[in-house]
């Protein structure tokens, strides 16, 4: 790591202390609650998706209650946050592939929770972080365009945004970059007109 990604390292921590909060609302007893919820922040904002969750996880109480649902109802149930017909889909089939193949528990192997409907490498490492603390880099649209303009990477491609960054951030930070980066893509280094002028990271950014 070099004197710029140690200086912006210190910077996010900070203006951003790292608490390990999640931004999606989930019983911790319930970590299949956070899976759901990931799948269905696809296009879709965190508050809409807590609105939804609410409601969702005191209908469907159990993961047998969401193996069990019909799809149709499923589908009205999440509508608000788009693209509802596969998600209802891939939360209903992930939910039985837990309890046939998982004993009713969220896997914390990579390979095993991308395997699993609806699952790509985003969700699955929001899960492995929060739910088992496992160091890992979650590029969500945030973190893919404040980490280019910081000069981080120069891809387009998720995966390869990914692997820069765990190439030269420190293990121990992934999981607090994640937060502080996403939380600094909606305070500050917004998608149209960026507060640059307010950005404290204004000094070490490219953009």
């Amino acid at each position: 790591m070099n004197g710029k990604e140690t200086a912006v390292l210190k910077l996010l921590d900070e203006h951003y202390p790292f608490d390990f909060k999640c931004f999606l609302m989930y019983d911790k007893d319930k970590p299949w609650q956070l899976l759901f919820a990931t799948i269905l922040s696809a296009q879709c904002t965190d508050v809409r998706v807590n609105a939804v969750t609410k409601t969702l996880f005191k209908k469907y109480s159990t993961l047998d209650a969401f193996a069990r649902a019909d799809l149709t109802e499923m589908q009205r149930d999440i509508f608000s946050t788009g693209f509802y017909r596969g998600k209802a889909v891939n939360i209903i089939s992930s939910a039985r592939r837990l309890l046939d193949e998982h004993g009713g528990r969220v896997p914390s192997d990579l390979d095993a929770l991308v395997k699993l409907p609806g699952v790509g490498r985003k969700t699955a490492n929001v899960v492995r972080g929060h739910i088992f603390r496992i160091p890992s880099v979650v590029v969500d649209t945030h973190v893919k365009r404040v980490s280019k303009r910081l000069g981080f990477t120069e891809s387009e491609d998720p995966t390869k945004i990914e692997s820069d960054l765990m190439n030269i951030l420190p293990e121990k930070h992934w999981i607090a970059f994640n937060q502080q980066i996403i939380t600094h893509g909606r305070r500050v280094c917004v998608a149209r007109r960026p507060s640059c002028g307010d950005c404290f990271l204004r000094v070490l950014c490219d953009f």
